[in-house]
Formats: C-alpha cells, structure tokens, sequence
C-alpha cells in the first residue's frame, strides 16, 4: 500500500510539474512587447474547425467496502497502482458566441489501458488485470478567452464530456460498463502563426457516474464474483494534454 502511494504521489507531481512548466511558458509569451500580429481576423469568424493530437493519463478512482467472502474467508483490496499512458486524437468545431465566449464541440477517441492489482489481506496473494479501452468522446466546452496580447491569447475551458467504450469485453475479476459521463475544466493558449493557430491544452476530466458492472452471472467462473462485490463503486479521472491545430 505505502508504494502504492508513492507512486501516485511521483505521477501527480510529474503532472503538477509539467502545468507549471505550461504556466511559465505561457506568461513568458503572453508579455511580450507589441509586435506584428499573424492572422488578426481568426477570432472575428462564426465557426472555424481543426483537429487535435496528444496524450493523456487515466486512473480509476475505486472505493473498496472491506467485504470478506463467507466460504473462503478472503478479504481482497483492488486499487489501480499505476498510470498507464495513453493516445488521444480528435477534430474541434468552435462556434464564436461573443467577444470573450466561444462554444466548442470535439468529437474525441482516446486509446489507453488501466493496470488493477488485487491482494488478499490475510496471504498476500496478488492478482493482475489489464483493463483495456478506447474511449468515443463527445465533449461541449465552454470557453472563455481574454483579450488577445500579440501572438498569444491564453483561455479556460469546462464542460461536459460523454464517453462510450467500444472495446469493452467480459472480464474475469473486474468489468466496468461501457457509457462513462464526467466533468472536465481546464486552460490553453492560442499560438497566432502565419497560416495556422498552434495550441497547446492542458484539462482534467472527472467521471461522475459509477462504471463497476454488478451483474456477473455469466462468469465461467463464480469464485471470482468476490473481486467484485470488494468494490462499491468505480470512476475514472483523466489528464489530457492535447495539441490543436486551427
């Protein structure tokens, strides 16, 4: 358990390091002197679109209920004990809603596996899943941008982001449900070039909704409905750092 945290405590600050990293950047750009502005009526067009690339870190968030199995007597703790990278690939439409205001619709795949370990409390036995995904995501996002400075217009973000799991298969100790629906919020920067914006992006999405699959009456083997009922709930998290070209 105590490397467990550690190396959720290393993951976190590599994060936290590479947005402050983000941060420092975009002050460094965004005070620069007056100088000549590329495409100075991109932000004045009712609706522009690109695409994006980049990579991200899930997590499952899972809460266990210390259930112990009546016949063997087992008590089993299941965590995800490590951040797996993953690909992330989309297109952005952006319709302008004001001055300030934009809404953003961005059609999302995201490509990633999720590493559990499972360990019995009195033995220490210890199990392993993979669990495998490919995300169809369909963020709206609000966003709001302040005035542009040279070449550089930093934003936030938030909205919602609704996710469907295309790869989801019977799994033998946990399975979680394909429909995924979270939060998600976070900041960027629009790079002015003389042809294209470039924009680096930084978010974090929070699930909401509980995704552990219950119903496990068709496992071939019924021994293993107890890594399940271990569990009371499970969510995802998420970090993404996306770039977008527009």
């Amino acid at each position: 358990m105590k490397n467990h945290n550690c190396t959720i405590r290393q993951s976190w600050r590599r994060y936290l390091g590479t947005t402050l990293c983000f941060l420092i950047l975009l002050g460094m750009g965004y005070a620069q002197t007056p100088k000549l502005q590329y495409r100075p009526y991109a932000d004045l067009r009712f609706f522009h679109y690109g695409f994006f690339f980049g990579m991200h870190a899930q997590s499952m968030s899972l809460v266990n209920n210390g259930y112990i199995d009546p016949d063997t007597g087992q008590q089993w703790l299941v965590s995800n004990d490590r951040y797996e990278p993953g690909f992330t690939v989309g297109l952005v439409g952006e319709w302008r809603l004001s001055q300030n205001f934009a809404f953003r619709l961005l059609p999302t795949m995201h490509f990633a596996t999720k590493h559990l370990t499972f360990k019995e409390q009195a033995t220490g036995d210890t199990q392993f899943q993979d669990v495998k995904s490919t995300y169809i995501a369909l963020p709206i996002n609000i966003k709001f941008t302040p005035p542009r400075i040279n070449n550089y217009r930093p934003y936030f973000i938030a909205g919602i982001n609704p996710m469907y799991d295309l790869t989801i298969k019977d799994q033998e100790n946990i399975m979680v449900r394909p429909f995924n629906f979270g939060l998600e919020f976070g900041f960027g920067c629009d790079r002015y070039l003389p042809y294209f914006k470039f924009i680096p992006e930084i978010k974090f999405c929070l699930g909401l909704n509980d995704i552990l699959q219950t119903d496990r009456s068709a496992l071939r083997d019924q021994t293993k409905q107890v890594f399940t009922k271990s569990v009371n709930r499970v969510k995802t998290k998420m970090i993404v750092l996306t770039f977008y070209f527009e």
